[in-house]
C-alpha cells in the first residue's frame, strides 16, 4: 500500500488551520500583555502597540506567500503595505498622544478589514471557515469607524481599547481554526468509515 498524495484543497486548509491558530494564540498573548504590562509601563506599551500591526503585515506575508505568492494575493499584499505603514505611523504618533494613535489604529482598522473580507471572499469557494472571517473584517472596518469617532473625545484613551478589538479579532481565528478542525476530523471519519464498509 502506497501513500496517496495530499489534495491540495486539503493542503491548503491545514495551512489555514495552523494559521489561524497562530493568529489567535498571538492576539491573547497580545490581550493579556495589553490589561496587564501594557496598563503599567507606558514604554511597554508602546512596543505593543507598534507590535500589532507589525505582526499583522507578517502574517498576512506569510499566509500570501503559502497561498501562491503576493501576486496571487492582492489583497493580502496591499495589506502587508497598509500594517507596515501603520506600525510605523503608531512609532511616530506616540509622540504625540493617544488619541492620534487611535485614529491611526481606527483608518488602520477599516482598510485591514476590508482587505481581509476581501481576502475571505476570494478564498470562499476553495476553503472553508472564510464566513468567520468575513464576519472578523466587517466587524474591523466597524470598530475602526468607532475608534476615530473616540480619538476625537478629548479623554485619552489606553491601550486597553484597542485590546478588547484584538480580543474580538483572536475570537475570529479561533472559529475558524476550530471549524477547519472540525471539518478535516469529519473528512477522515467519513474515509474511515467507507473504507470499513468496503473491506
Amino acid at each position: 500500500m502506497t501513500d496517496q498524495p495530499m489534495d491540495p484543497t486539503s493542503a491548503q486548509e491545514r495551512w489555514l488551520r495552523l494559521y489561524y491558530f497562530a493568529r489567535a494564540a498571538f492576539s491573547v498573548l497580545w490581550v493579556a500583555a495589553a490589561f496587564t504590562l501594557g496598563q503599567q509601563t507606558p514604554s511597554i506599551a508602546a512596543v505593543l502597540l507598534i507590535a500589532y500591526p507589525a505582526w499583522d503585515a507578517l502574517a498576512n506575508y506569510a499566509d500570501a506567500s503559502r497561498s501562491g505568492g503576493l501576486g496571487r494575493n492582492r489583497t493580502q499584499a496591499v495589506n502587508v503595505i497598509v500594517s507596515l505603514i501603520t506600525a510605523v505611523a503608531v512609532a511616530v504618533t506616540l509622540q504625540m498622544s493617544m488619541n492620534a494613535v487611535l485614529a491611526v489604529f481606527g483608518v488602520w482598522a477599516i482598510l485591514s478589514g476590508l482587505l481581509q473580507l476581501g481576502t475571505a471572499v476570494r478564498r470562499w469557494t476553495s476553503s472553508g471557515a472564510q464566513w468567520a472571517m468575513i464576519l472578523s473584517g466587517g466587524q474591523s472596518a466597524l470598530a475602526g469607524g468607532f475608534f476615530i469617532v473616540q480619538a476625537r473625545m478629548p479623554a485619552a484613551p489606553s491601550i486597553t481599547a484597542i485590546a478588547g478589538y484584538a480580543a474580538v479579532g483572536a475570537a475570529y481565528f479561533l472559529v475558524s481554526a476550530l471549524w477547519l478542525s472540525v471539518s478535516e476530523w469529519r473528512r477522515r471519519g467519513g474515509g474511515v468509515s467507507r473504507g470499513a464498509r468496503m473491506g
